[in-house]
């Protein structure tokens, strides 16, 4: 009796599932979009940025941190290489918490870790789980994890 009612509790939260992940994708992407916007208004600025806090090769990440970004932002609201580029803005997301929020602890107050390590955990399950079904992962692919 209690498996099939296990069973069926698990069917129903099932059900919203995609559209959770959906939703994510878009909340995630629009958290990267002003930081991502920033940093592209004036590249010197960020690579300066960079360089005070010791980043290695600051110009050079400064592109490749800002690029890696707004690419991000495109390819998860439209749910494409949904996996691919979670793991990408992960690696942003550790490098953020090393160089710019690790000295400030972990309240958002303080502009500590909070923040970047609630996006990288859904970088994580993005990672993980795909893009869900409204994702052109699951058109052009067929993500089998997907369904």
């Amino acid at each position: 009796m209690f498996k099939n009612l296990f069973g069926e509790i698990s069917v129903f939260f099932s059900y919203p599932k995609h559209l959770l992940l959906f939703a994510a994708r878009l909340i995630i992407a629009y958290g990267f979009a002003k930081p991502a916007l920033m940093k592209l208004q004036d590249m010197t600025a960020t690579a300066h940025w960079f360089a005070s806090m010791s980043i290695p090769f600051p110009t050079f990440t400064a592109y490749l941190v800002s690029g890696i970004e707004t690419i991000g932002i495109i390819l998860l609201i439209l749910g494409l290489f949904t996996r691919t580029i979670s793991v990408l803005l992960s690696c942003v997301m550790m490098g953020a918490m090393f160089f710019v929020h690790g000295a400030h602890g972990f309240s958002v107050a303080d502009n500590g870790l909070e923040i970047p390590l609630y996006y990288m955990l859904f970088l994580f399950i993005f990672a993980s789980f795909g893009g869900g079904k409204y994702a052109l992962d699951y058109l052009l692919f067929k993500d089998t994890n997907d369904e």
